[in-house]
């Protein structure tokens, strides 16, 4: 519909043009939901291994960590101690023979209660109990002192000499 302005020029009102290109088309709807999908596909593997090796990384580090905190106990008390890492609760526990003041017990009593050391998806291959004395010299008693903690395809073997040294490999 034509229109006078000021100057008395005809001119058109221009319809603007927005209203009919406004969102997207199911064209581009289709290909953005579908490169997400690949995308997904893609990363989903990824980070399932990367949740696994952080779990049995982290039982590696409280498992080392335990060790050698409890060595250190044996060495500082003069008193022996142990430590018991169990398979089937994935838990640990400390016990010593102290026996209060500067003497040493015959026996060794349970230090708290037992702590687990990672995620029950993580699994130990064995249990095994480490003594320590207090010249620092490490012994397995039970189990063997090379162990392995596993979860999925993510695997670190953990071996403790006899005089407290861990050594981790994948």
């Amino acid at each position: 519909m034509p229109v006078i302005d000021r100057n008395l020029r005809l001119r058109r009102i221009v319809k603007p043009h927005w209203h009919e290109t406004a969102g997207f088309s199911l064209l581009e709807l289709t290909m953005t939901l579908a490169v997400g999908l690949i995308l997904a596909a893609l990363a989903v593997p990824t980070v399932k291994s990367s949740i696994q090796y952080f779990r049995v990384r982290s039982a590696v580090t409280s498992v080392t960590g335990a060790i050698q905190s409890t060595r250190y106990r044996a060495i500082f008390d003069g008193c022996p101690y142990n430590i018991t890492l169990n398979n089937s609760g994935n838990t640990l526990q400390v016990a010593s023979e102290t026996a209060g003041g500067n003497s040493c017990a015959t026996i060794f009593t349970k230090v708290g209660t037992a702590v687990p050391f990672g995620s029950t998806a993580v699994k130990l291959n064995q249990s095994v109990t480490l003594q320590f004395k207090p010249s620092g010299v490490v012994q397995a008693t039970s189990g063997s002192s090379t162990f392995t903690l596993s979860y999925g395809s993510a695997k670190k073997t953990v071996m403790v000499s006899n005089y407290g040294n861990i050594n981790v490999t994948p």
